[in-house]
């Protein structure tokens, strides 16, 4: 499987490109696609080759993330099906000032970034900032900074479309040691480019991963826009978790900038599709991907999704650590008291992520068999959930749905101008999910006493 060629179209035509920009390092050719998300596009992305089929992370002939996690952590002492392998676990926060009150979350991320500047261990770290979208287009993308004060701007949830081309041209040109920061599928790209590319492979040496449930497209700042009452082309900047210590941190809060100064914002379960695990506007390819927690990164970070921590507005941080470098580093900033973090086992960590593992997991297993991509994917996960209760099923179906269509009738109504016919399909969508999710009315029980019985 890993000499068969592929071309970047053959992922896109099969709804598996995540648009990581791996491909099209030294190209600069990535666009803006009907959904909103980013895509490979030219005359190049047609061409097969063995080289792409083993670097793009959806590649049927690509390491999977054990064989790279096994290859890069041979001697950590835990291994979890859950989680990955690992050197220690932890929930907490950064007790060093100013990276939990920067930071959306407990600061973690920040801090880990910051620290390998100080320790002058990288030259630079990737990773995503707010950008100009009078001058770029978009609202966030890769940047390089070098400094801790650049760091510290950069904090902060971007659930917004990215790539990293123009970082791994950037590496390949300037000698030095450096850092990424990204998402799970991002992180495996740059380990299967890695293994292709020894210069990559020189520069990169430290990797930051951040837990994903799935990918949104751009599309979401247009829907926040759109029922905000803000016109879209004045909007200038994006923030989709605003914090407040005196609320609970998963209060989410859509806050949108334009371009007089003012604001509008709006908390996320005041909007039409501000469920995020309902599925809006997510990336097909998140559909048939199986790591949630970032299990080749040197160190992976997520949120406390677990009392007392979510109702905590500052925010708190778990904290994977698959490195023993950097759980070195760890254990002397808690003796040191820069770090206020307590020491957890996989099945703590697990369950802070519960919903998204089913999803990637037993939800993963029931789409390979019911909608198999067009690509023979290599998963982890086996095709399967013919015994799934019926409600579970059609969980998974609606979420598939949902995802789909939003991307359907969003282009409708952004190219009628008819918005309400989007706002009204998401609001009643959304409203039937939760039904079916969490039975709080009548039509979702309804609905599990009406289905078949579990095929056999």
């Amino acid at each position: 499987m890993a000499e068969t060629a592929l071309a970047p179209q053959d992922v896109v035509a099969a709804g598996l490109c995540i648009g990581c920009g791996g491909c099209a390092a030294g190209r600069d050719a990535l666009a803006w696609d009907r959904a909103g998300q980013l895509k490979p596009v030219g005359d190049w992305t047609r061409e097969r080759s063995a080289s792409f089929a083993l670097t793009c992370p959806f590649s049927p002939g690509a390491r999977d993330e054990d064989a790279i996690a096994a290859e890069r952590f041979p001697t950590a002492p835990h291994r979890d099906v859950s989680i990955g392998s690992f050197e220690a676990a932890y929930v907490g926060h950064a007790a060093e000032s100013p990276f939990r009150a920067g930071g959306s979350s407990g600061g973690m991320v920040s801090w880990v970034a910051a620290e390998l500047l100080r320790r002058g261990l990288i030259d630079g770290v990737a990773h995503v900032a707010t950008m100009d979208p009078d001058a770029s287009g978009r609202f966030f993308g890769y940047r390089m900074s070098r400094s801790v004060d650049d760091v510290h701007r950069g904090a902060r949830s971007r659930y917004y479309p990215v790539e990293m081309s123009a970082m791994l041209d950037e590496i390949r040109r300037t000698p030095g040691r450096y850092a990424i920061v990204g998402l799970p599928c991002f992180i495996k790209a740059v380990h299967l480019q890695r293994g292709q590319d020894p210069v990559l492979a020189e520069r990169i040496t430290h990797t930051l991963g951040l837990f994903c449930g799935h990918m949104k497209s751009a599309r979401l700042v247009e829907s926040f826009a759109w029922q905000l009452n803000a016109p879209f082309e004045q909007v200038r900047a994006v923030e989709y978790r605003r914090k407040d210590p005196d609320r609970p941190a998963n209060w989410y809060t859509a806050h949108l900038t334009l371009a007089d100064g003012t604001a509008r914002w709006q908390d996320w379960w005041h909007l039409v599709d501000g469920d995020w695990g309902a599925g809006f506007f997510q990336n097909p390819a998140c559909n048939y991907c199986d790591d949630v927690m970032a299990e080749t990164a040197d160190v992976a970070f997520g949120d406390a999704w677990v009392e007392p921590y979510s109702s905590d507005g500052r925010g708190t941080n778990v904290v994977i650590v698959r490195s023993a470098e950097i759980a070195g580093y760890v254990r002397e900033a808690v003796a040191d008291g820069r770090l206020a973090l307590e020491q957890v086992d996989a099945a703590f960590i697990a369950n802070t992520q519960a919903a998204g593992l089913r999803q990637r997991r037993e939800g993963l297993s029931y789409r390979l068999r019911i909608a198999p991509p067009k690509l023979p994917l290599r998963k982890r996960v086996a095709p399967g959930g013919r015994d799934l209760p019926p409600q579970r099923k059609l969980v998974y179906r609606t979420r598939r749905w949902i995802s789909a269509n939003s991307h359907r009738l969003f282009a409708v109504s952004r190219a009628t101008g008819w918005h309400r016919l989007y706002l009204t399909w998401a609001r009643l969508s959304l409203r039937t999910y939760e039904a079916i999710a969490y039975q709080r009315w009548w039509l979702g029980k309804a609905l599990a006493r009406i289905l078949p019985p579990p095929e056999r």
